[in-house]
């Protein structure tokens, strides 16, 4: 070794063993603005002087990563702060639920230690028992829900590529088994959504109700959070239309945020038919006489989902009528969701166009309405025969 070397040899230590160690600069902290070196310690000067050509080498390619103590926690946390800045405060709550499955198992590894084989067996473990009930793990995760939170991590794990905090995506290739896949839709049970006879039963069931109007809303194809979002301002019952550019989500299932639509899609006029039209009037009519009963008290929040004070009523209250009408009637019990299913399933079986399906779905493409919404049974294809059958 001359003067110049960088790689230096050690005085013994206390066992009389000659160490060999190099300092070498491998860029400047991206947070900080200080430049970063690394330092590594080896037994041997071979070993030595290989990593250090290694890692030289590396610089000059600028494929080198430089050492950190980021942990994937600390990683997730950054990452979604970073996404804060883009997407609606309900995407990051649902992002931060998604990947709180992966924290648990992953967390406190170092980020660049983290492996494929971490991934994979985190997967394996969320299928077997990765539903946590009161601290303790329990049944298994749906597919879903597994694959989300895979997602969302493959998804920071690329930008923690990009950051060059680790060489690879380690998660990019752990996918779902297809045996996990076709266990679970062996044992699980495929809803479907009502079908006509059903949803006539639910509608003269409500007809009394005072959320009659509301829960017509929801079978013309409207999301709970767009129905309540509706005002009274976006509708226009004298041309038998209305707007939907405003949403309250329940968040968390107990914080309410209002906000425009999902998608610039999502921003869209509709028109009424007949019988939710007549039932809207109803229930301004009922709105307006309890608003002269309340007096004072009465709040005129100007939304159309309120209670007999004027209140913003969410989701939840919605959800809870509903369900209550179901039990009470001994109907099949499906999700308020689902009603969206029930609608475009009927007026794609009667020959509406695609253009015009993915319009009142408040869809970009409709794909994403046929993929999600769209859903016959095996009485709409009866249907299809039997039309086949008295036209030949």
């Amino acid at each position: 070794m001359t003067l110049s070397d960088p790689i230096k040899k050690l005085p013994p230590n206390a066992k009389g063993q000659v160490r060999y160690r190099f300092v070498v600069d491998v860029g400047v902290a991206p947070d900080t603005g200080k430049r970063k070196q690394l330092t590594r310690t080896f037994d041997t000067l071979k070993e030595a002087r290989a990593e250090h050509a290694r890692i030289t080498n590396r610089r000059h390619e600028g494929t080198l990563i430089p050492p950190n103590k980021i942990t994937v926690n600390d990683w997730l946390d950054q990452w979604l702060a970073k996404k804060a800045e883009d997407l609606e405060e309900t995407t990051i709550y649902n992002y931060s639920v998604t990947l709180g499955r992966v924290r648990g198992q992953l967390g406190q590894i170092r980020l660049q230690d983290l492996a494929e084989d971490h991934v994979d067996a985190w997967m394996m473990w969320a299928l077997r028992e990765g539903r946590v009930r009161g601290g303790k793990a329990g049944t298994g995760l749906g597919v879903t829900s597994v694959e989300m939170s895979l997602a969302r991590l493959k998804e920071a794990l690329n930008r923690a590529v990009t950051r060059r905090l680790v060489a690879v995506n380690v998660a990019q290739e752990v996918t779902i088994p297809r045996k996990a896949r076709k266990a679970e839709r062996r044992v699980k049970a495929v809803v479907q959504p009502w079908n006509v006879v059903e949803v006539h039963a639910f509608v003269l069931a409500v007809k009394d109700d005072r959320l009659y109007a509301p829960l017509l809303l929801s079978l013309m194809g409207l999301r709970p959070a767009e129905v309540c979002g509706l005002r009274w301002a976006d509708v226009d019952l004298d041309n038998a239309t209305l707007i939907i550019e405003n949403t309250r989500t329940l968040m968390g299932n107990k914080t309410v945020v209002e906000k425009d639509t999902k998608s610039v899609a999502g921003e869209r006029g509709l028109p009424l038919p007949a019988l939710v039209r007549e039932a809207l009037k109803g229930f301004r009519a009922t709105q307006a006489a309890e608003k002269l009963a309340a007096g004072e008290a009465y709040e005129d929040s100007g939304y159309l989902l309120v209670d007999e004070l004027g209140r913003a009523l969410n989701g939840r209250h919605l959800r809870v009528r509903a369900y209550k009408v179901m039990a009470e009637n001994a109907l099949r019990r499906i999700r308020l969701y689902d009603a969206r299913a029930i609608c475009f399933t009927y007026l794609a079986n009667n020959g509406v166009l695609d253009h015009l399906l993915a319009l009142w779905a408040g869809h970009t493409n409709v794909k994403t309405t046929k993929r999600w919404y769209v859903k016959p049974d095996v009485e709409d294809l009866r249907q299809v025969l039997q039309g086949r059958l008295e036209s030949s």
